[in-house]
């Protein structure tokens, strides 16, 4: 299917940082740029620039163009607490330049939701929130079964790193070259640099047994440095 370049093609907008828009979801043109993996049947609706998800299980959305080069992908999204079945607040979580340990892409082989289909990709992985709102993450993956590497100072457990409920959240994903960065609200909580980086890839929205919404999706090309 055809992407909407009205949609993703949104102008070479002014940014926070040092970067151009590549591409842009406010998600008024539905669900047509992702592709959707859910262990159990979720319920995936749009409604005023709102992409709203409820996720009884493990469920991953993929955006749909592949990210080259280095790269900065923002959006803001919001855990969901109002008395729903799976209003549990957790599991903010996202793959990024991710791929197939072939090279190949995720898209081509579709996954069952289910955590464990994801360990034989090679991409970058932050859980935040994860296990009932108690840990945040950040992974390296390495396109190997049953191996999700997670060094100690990658395992945080500090109360302000952890979820909102029903606030605004944004975050920003950074792969530049060797660089490897996860921001929340402006604070890095995450940086990995990478002597073998993944450069190429595609971007997942992860998350199981909870409520998100999401909004003001974009991805930046990063400028070098003194431009």
């Amino acid at each position: 299917m055809s992407l909407d370049r009205r949609t993703l093609l949104a102008g070479l907008a002014a940014t926070p940082f040092a970067g151009r828009r590549l591409f842009a979801d406010d998600f008024r043109h539905g669900l047509k740029n992702w592709t959707i993996e859910a262990e159990k049947p979720a319920t995936v609706t749009v409604k005023d620039g709102v992409l709203d998800i409820v996720a009884p299980a493990g469920f991953t959305a993929w955006f749909k163009p592949e990210l080259i080069g280095a790269v900065a992908i923002t959006y803001e999204a919001r855990a969901v607490s109002a008395g729903g079945p799976y209003d549990r607040v957790s599991d903010l979580n996202a793959f990024w330049m991710a791929r197939e340990a072939d090279g190949g892409s995720p898209l081509a082989h579709p996954r069952s939701g289910a955590f464990a289909d994801y360990d034989a990709l090679k991409t970058y992985y932050v859980g935040q929130g994860g296990n009932g709102n108690t840990t945040t993450r950040f992974r390296r993956y390495v396109g190997k079964p049953g191996d999700r590497p997670l060094l100690p100072q990658h395992d945080h457990a500090a109360a302000d790193e952890m979820l909102t409920p029903n606030r605004w959240t944004r975050v920003r994903l950074v792969a530049e070259g060797d660089r490897i960065e996860y921001w929340s609200d402006e604070r890095r909580l995450f940086e990995h640099r990478d002597p073998e980086p993944y450069t190429r890839g595609w971007f997942g929205l992860r998350t199981t047994q909870s409520h998100l919404r999401l909004r003001n999706f974009g991805v930046f090309a990063l400028l070098p440095a003194g431009r």
